[in-house]
């Protein structure tokens, strides 16, 4: 049989050893590799944006508890104690001094009692409640917005990583290449074969490839940085989309349903509706302010005297219940002021609201049309990457038979490495593009990160 000069071989079977390395490596670096589903659930117990968010939506189921105590009864208990002391002149009757009335005397007193008081009509505090159950469903809103934004942040770092990781390894194939090509090139200036051309415009192919390998890793290492930072974890190794993969549509296909729903779901316009409910509520609450309220109270109470200054000692209990009425009869033009002031107030919030729902239908149609636009994008580029294959096999060829020259083959193989580099940045791209659009519309949850893990390599 005869073998072949490596410098010979064709340039596919040259690099076999190095895609069989590299598929070795990448088979062990997906045994410990972590779906998306793994890295957002990590991210869920480390990220201090999203925790933060969490605290405080508990903290306001106390606060609309606390309010929720206006309508409940309230019972306090009083306790107190004193000393008298009195030292005087006698009191005189027809000139002698009447006994007891002077001299030193003390006394002491000790008391105690029960209060207690239930609202029965009090328009001001049902307002009161109204508002903190609204301002509840806020605090809900707000932790489901936080919790899509995490959705968003995590896929991004992690697709960030795997096109980082594209991005190095094109940029070591290519540069794998050139080497070869260079060394080629060396060799046939020495036999008189080729020009020194060809060597020197190689040699600066080659230079410029190893910048780019450089700054390729050190792109990959700031990209894995800021995944491990998202999820507290170091080292993460995310898992690759699997082979050939069919990238999800947005259903339905109609620009138009999205955006309804966004006008009607998303978190934001959720939260400008109940800021509308809210300021509502503080104009009735305003305007209750200069109404009556009534109230059950009762009183349980005693005390107890002894001493000197007691001319009968002993104990004394009392007790009282009754109705207590408050009517406001003028408060210097408070009221009024305040509830101007609510209702301008009340104008704003439902100003924000219509804001609020055009600027989710407006980045809903962008978030809709970029998914389209990146679908298209990878359609084109996989017919571009089995073009750029084709016209790299027949620059090969050429070379062979002499019609093509050396700087032909690195610029036939700079594009094939380039356009599935930007094939598999398309990808990513389209997926985080369809998180987007779900997050845009308010209909992002965590299961549609179970989707996006089915997507990809076991």
């Amino acid at each position: 049989m005869t073998h072949l000069p490596q410098s010979r071989k064709p340039l596919f079977v040259r690099l076999i050893p190095a895609a069989c390395a590299i598929a070795l490596a990448t088979a062990s670096a997906l045994a410990s590799a972590q779906s998306l589903r793994e890295l957002y659930e990590a991210a869920r117990a480390y990220d201090a944006t999203y925790l933060a968010a969490r605290a405080l939506a508990d903290s306001a189921q106390f606060r609309a508890a606390q309010a929720d105590a206006l309508n409940r009864p309230s019972v306090n208990l009083t306790a107190g104690a004193s000393r008298t002391d009195t030292d005087g002149p006698f009191v005189l009757n027809q000139g002698q001094p009447i006994p007891g009335s002077g001299g030193y005397r003390s006394s002491n007193r000790v008391e105690g009692a029960v209060n207690a008081t239930q609202p029965l009509y009090n328009r001001t505090n049902d307002a009161v409640i109204s508002q903190a159950q609204r301002g509840l469903e806020v605090s809900m809103a707000d932790l489901e917005a936080a919790e899509q934004d995490l959705i968003v942040r995590v896929a991004l770092a992690y697709f960030d990583v795997l096109a980082s990781e594209d991005s190095l390894a094109t940029a070591q194939a290519g540069k794998k290449a050139i080497a070869e090509q260079l060394a080629s090139a060396k060799r046939n200036f020495e036999v008189g074969t080729a020009t020194i051309t060809d060597t020197r415009e190689t040699q600066a192919r080659f230079d410029l490839a190893t910048a780019q390998e450089i700054a390729a890793d050190n792109d990959l290492r700031t990209k894995r940085i800021a995944l491990d930072q998202l999820i507290g974890r170091s080292g993460v190794a995310p898992k690759r989309l699997a082979p050939a993969v069919t990238l999800p549509v947005p259903a339905p296909d109609d620009v138009n349903q999205w955006v309804t729903t966004a006008e009607t779901e998303h978190p934001q316009v959720r939260k400008a509706q109940l800021a509308l409910e809210i300021a509502r509520l503080e104009t009735e609450r305003a305007r209750a302010s200069e109404g009556l309220t009534l109230d059950l109270v009762g009183r349980a109470g005693g005390d107890r005297t002894v001493g000197s200054l007691t001319s009968q000692p002993g104990n004394t209990t009392n007790t009282l219940i009754g109705l207590q009425l408050r009517m406001p009869l003028y408060t210097g033009g408070s009221t009024q002021n305040r509830i101007k002031e609510t209702l301008s107030l009340e104008e704003k919030a439902r100003n924000d609201l219509d804001a609020a729902r055009r600027g989710v239908a407006q980045s809903t149609r962008v978030a809709f049309f970029n998914v389209r636009s990146g679908q298209a994008q990878v359609r084109a580029l996989e017919a571009a990457e089995s073009s750029s294959n084709l016209a790299l096999e027949a620059t090969q060829l050429g070379y062979k038979v002499g019609v093509r020259v050396n700087l032909d083959v690195l610029n036939a193989q700079t594009q094939v490495y380039q356009t599935q580099r930007d094939l598999s940045r398309s990808r990513y791209d389209v997926l985080v593009a369809g998180l987007r659009l779900r997050q845009s519309s308010g209909q992002l949850r965590a299961e549609h990160v179970n989707a996006f893990s089915e997507l990809l390599e076991k």
